[in-house]
């Protein structure tokens, strides 16, 4: 039996973060991992030419910014550099290999009782921690849908995150399923490798630039959300013209209200939309069955592909694990509660990086996290 202070589940941005925080207030924690290295969704499950799609003023962890020199727009391999950097700068010691099986609140003792496996010796680890911060992110395990006949499929079918370079389905006829930043960023790459390549865009969208998402966040700090938000889509419509004609329509909502009230992303646009005009990449609608290497659109489209890309997403695992956080977490593993109150439940339980707010809502959940234990544990003292 490990007994500590604070166990944090994860050891993604949101768990490296709150595990810097804690430092910073000298409070003791132990942080666990069940893959074999930190920040895996960055290092194992992300595509080459991935670069973060926000400014960097707007992705940085607690208490360390990116190097005087880094480029605006930070590429894969420098960001798991500034993990790394991350986790040396604050001594951080995750237990890899290490999974969480359950974890229940003991009302009498008023502690969090947590069965974990080593899965590099073999064996069970029993801790008891006074709070419990989960961490395990909303991309834990893949999130592919149902379709028809999907099974049967002959060709290649692989989830966005082990997608990694488009050459190697050069001459190749691929769908990508999944018309978020992912799923229009891995059809522009395909494109660009000589492949024939479809999109399915099933549900309205904003397409921006990244330099109009970073003008929005800016203006943000200044004036409404609405106002900002009629200001990017004129701005949209000045640079992209009319996309309906294209197959993409734009949400109701604004793009700053949108991903305020549900955590949805705009588009940033990296030269598909250039590609879709030229039609060079065709978009699809939503489809109703694959027969074979057939699929069929419910607009009456019947299309051969060699593979299939699912850029649709993932889903947190938390809920497979965690018992007595129904008051924090949904059925799908987020949060019951709308930012910016999301991250704290009841019995010293605490969510980070759970409410799709990309790096700085990760830097504020761990940062909201650590004080309140901090101030929890002051007052158990008193």
């Amino acid at each position: 039996m490990e007994n500590v202070v604070v166990l944090i589940v994860g050891a993604g941005p949101a768990g490296l973060a709150t595990a810097a925080c804690l430092t910073q207030l000298s409070i003791p924690y132990v942080i666990v991992e069940r893959e074999d290295c930190s920040a895996s969704l960055w290092r194992n499950r992300a595509y080459d030419r991935l670069k973060l799609h926000l400014a960097k003023e707007f992705c940085e962890l607690p208490h360390m910014s990116y190097p005087a020199d880094a480029p605006t727009y930070i590429p894969k391999a420098l960001f798991v550099k500034y993990i790394d950097d991350y986790i040396e700068c604050f001594n951080i010691q995750p237990k890899y290999l290490t999974s969480v099986e359950s974890s229940t609140y003991n009302s009498e003792k008023k502690v969090w009782s947590i069965v974990a496996h080593d899965m590099a010796e073999c064996k069970r680890i029993n801790f008891t921690a006074k709070f419990l911060v989960v961490a395990s992110g909303e991309n834990s395990a893949e999130n592919i849908p149902v379709i028809p006949g999907l099974q049967n499929f002959p060709g290649e079918t692989i989830h966005s995150s082990r997608y990694k370079l488009g050459k190697s389905f050069s001459g190749k006829s691929v769908l990508v399923i999944g018309s978020g930043n992912s799923g229009m960023e891995i059809a522009y790459d395909l494109a660009t490798h000589g492949v024939n390549t479809s999109i399915v865009v099933r549900s309205p969208i904003h397409v921006m630039t990244k330099e109009l998402i970073r003008l929005g966040m800016t203006l943000a700090h200044h004036l409404p959300l609405n106002l900002v938000d009629k200001l990017l889509v004129m701005g949209a419509k000045f640079m992209f013209g009319d996309l309906s004609r294209h197959g993409i329509t734009m949400p109701n909502m604004g793009p700053m209200m949108l991903k305020s009230k549900t955590g949805r992303s705009a588009v940033i646009d990296v030269g598909t939309v250039g590609l879709i005009k030229k039609g060079i990449i065709q978009v699809q609608g939503s489809i109703s069955e694959i027969m074979g290497n057939i699929v069929k659109f419910q607009r009456g489209d019947e299309i051969s592909f060699d593979a299939i890309v699912f850029a649709t997403g993932y889903k947190s695992t938390a809920n497979m694990w965690l018992k007595n956080g129904e008051g924090m977490l949904n059925d799908n593993g987020l949060p019951t509660k709308e930012y910016p109150n999301h991250w704290k439940g009841e019995n010293r339980l605490y969510c980070a990086g759970l409410a799709r707010r990309g790096l700085a809502g990760i830097a504020a959940d761990a940062k909201n996290i650590a004080n309140d234990i901090k101030s929890v544990i002051i007052s158990m003292s008193s």
